[in-house]
C-alpha cells in the first residue's frame, strides 16, 4: 500500500485536504508570486533535463516492451527539443495576463447599484491524464495561473517522466514561497485512486478533467459525482470543397493528418468535393501515401484511386491516432455537413475553399468545438490558440469548449456595490 499502510482511499483524502487549503492560499497569490512560481518552474525543467530524459527512457522501453503502438510511443516520448518546449510554454503560461479578479462586465443599474461581474478561482481540480508527460507541466502550470490547486493522476506509463517533471514544478513552488500542496502527483497507479477522485474527495475537487483514450473519459463522465471537461475522440474531419485551392489542399491534408498522426486534433477522415474529384482526389492521396498514410477509401474512392483499401463504417467512426485515414467523396458542402454530424465526435473540423460562402455555411453549420477554414485541424491546440498551452480540449457546451486554458480555469462571481439601496 502506499505509504506504509495507508490505503489508497486514506491516501487520496489526505491530498484532497491538503489540496483545498493550498487552494485558499492560491486564491490570496499576486499575480506577481504566480509569475515568479512559473518562471522558477522553466528553469528548474531547463536543469533537470538529463533526469527527466533518464525517466522517459525508462518509461518508453517499457511502453516498447509492452507492445504499445507506435503512434502512442510518440504521445509518450520526449527529447530535449520536447523538454524545452515545456520550458518555453511555463514561460508562455507565466506571460499570460493573470485571469482573476479580471472583470469580465460591469453595469450601472438604474437604482445607482453598481454590478461587475469577476473571474475567481474554481479551487481544486482533478486531471487524469495518459501517456503525455508534458500534461504533467501544462496542466500544474495552468491551474497555478488561474488560482487553483490540482490534483494529477497521471498514467502508469509516463509515471517517470511525469514524476521528474513534478520535481521541477515543486522547486518552482519553493522559489515563491507558495504551498508545494498546490501541484500534487498521485504517488500509485492503484486504479482505486481515480475511482477516489471520481468521487470528489469529500468536496475537495471541484471538477475533473480526463486526458486520455476513450474508455478512461466514458469512466470519468459515467462515473465522476463532479463536474468534467471532457472530449471521448477526437474523430477530425477535413473537408475540400469544389471552390479549393489544390496546392493548398494537397499541403493542409497532408500536414493535418501526418504531422504527428497520435494527436486529438489529427484529421481522421478526409471528404472531397465529388465535383472536383477527377482532378484533386489523386495528387492528394499520392501525397499522403508518400507521406506514409494508408489510405481507407468509400467504393467511390476507390473507383477512381484503386490503391485504396475498402473502408467500412466502422472505419469512418474510428480516431485511428495512427497513419490511417479514412476517405469518401460527398455531394458538396451539404454532403459534407451531413456526413460530418453523423460521425463527428464535435472536436474538430476544417474546410478547405475559396468561396467565403461555403466558408460561411461550414461555420454555422458544423456543431464542433473547433472549426477552421483554410488550415490545418492541428491547430487545434492551446498553444496555438495563445492560451500558453491547454490542459485538454472540450467537446462539452456548459463551462468550457475547445482549449481549456486559465480563463476556462476560472469561475466568477457577482460584485454589487451600492449607496445605502434597499428594496421596496
Amino acid at each position: 500500500m502506499p505509504n506504509g499502510t495507508m490505503s489508497v482511499d486514506a491516501l487520496m483524502q489526505a491530498m484532497g485536504r491538503r489540496a483545498s487549503r493550498a487552494a485558499r492560499a492560491l486564491a490570496m497569490a499576486s499575480s506577481e508570486t504566480k509569475t515568479r512560481a512559473l518562471e522558477a518552474m522553466a528553469y528548474a525543467v531547463e536543469a533537470s533535463v538529463a533526469e527527466i530524459l533518464s525517466g522517459n527512457d525508462g518509461d518508453v522501453a517499457d511502453a516498447q516492451a509492452a507492445g504499445m503502438s507506435a503512434a502512442m510511443i510518440d504521445r509518450l516520448r520526449l527529447d530535449a527539443g520536447r523538454v524545452a518546449g515545456i520550458a518555453s510554454s511555463l514561460r508562455a503560461i507565466a506571460a499570460l495576463p493573470d485571469p482573476v479578479g479580471a472583470v469580465a462586465d460591469e453595469w450601472t443599474r438604474p437604482n445607482g447599484l453598481q454590478i461587475r461581474r469577476v473571474r475567481t478561482p474554481i479551487g481544486v481540480i482533478g486531471v487524469i491524464y495518459e501517456s503525455r508527460p508534458n500534461v504533467t507541466a501544462d496542466a500544474g502550470a495552468l491551474c497555478l495561473k488561474a488560482g487553483n490547486a490540482v490534483i494529477l493522476r497521471g498514467g502508469s506509463d509516463s509515471r517517470r517522466s511525469s514524476a521528474a517533471i513534478h520535481r521541477a514544478l515543486q522547486a518552482g513552488l519553493d522559489a515563491a514561497g507558495l504551498p508545494r500542496d498546490a501541484i500534487q502527483l498521485v504517488p500509485t497507479a492503484d486504479r482505486a485512486a481515480v475511482g477516489a477522485m471520481l468521487t470528489g474527495l469529500g468536496g475537495a475537487i471541484d471538477v475533473i478533467v480526463p486526458r486520455g483514450g476513450r474508455s478512461l473519459v466514458e469512466r470519468v463522465q459515467r462515473d465522476a459525482r463532479v463536474p468534467v471537461f471532457a472530449h471521448l475522440e477526437g474523430l477530425c474531419h477535413l473537408y475540400v470543397d469544389g471552390a479549393a485551392d489544390l496546392a493548398m489542399a494537397r499541403a493542409i491534408a497532408v500536414n493535418a493528418k501526418m504531422r504527428r498522426t497520435g494527436i486529438c486534433g489529427a484529421a481522421e477522415t478526409l471528404l472531397i468535393d465529388e465535383a472536383v474529384a477527377s482532378t484533386h482526389l489523386a495528387p492528394i492521396l499520392d501525397d499522403l501515401a508518400a507521406a506514409g498514410c494508408e489510405i481507407r477509401g468509400s467504393e467511390a474512392v476507390r473507383a477512381l484511386y484503386p490503391a485504396a483499401r475498402p473502408a467500412t463504417d466502422e472505419d469512418f467512426r474510428t480516431e485511428y491516432l495512427d497513419a490511417i485515414l479514412s476517405v469518401a467523396l460527398v455531394p458538396g458542402i451539404e454532403g459534407a455537413i451531413a456526413h460530418i454530424e453523423r460521425y463527428s465526435s464535435h472536436h474538430t473540423e476544417a474546410v478547405v475553399t475559396q468561396d467565403e460562402a461555403v466558408a460561411d455555411r461550414f461555420f454555422r453549420s458544423v456543431d464542433s468545438a473547433i472549426l477552421l477554414h483554410n488550415a490545418s485541424t492541428q491547430f487545434a491546440d492551446g498553444g496555438e490558440f495563445g492560451f500558453g498551452g491547454e490542459i485538454g480540449i472540450a467537446t462539452g457546451k456548459m463551462h468550457a469548449r475547445g482549449p481549456v486554458g486559465v480563463e476556462q480555469l476560472t469561475t466568477f462571481n457577482y460584485r454589487v456595490s451600492g449607496s445605502g439601496q434597499t428594496r421596496p
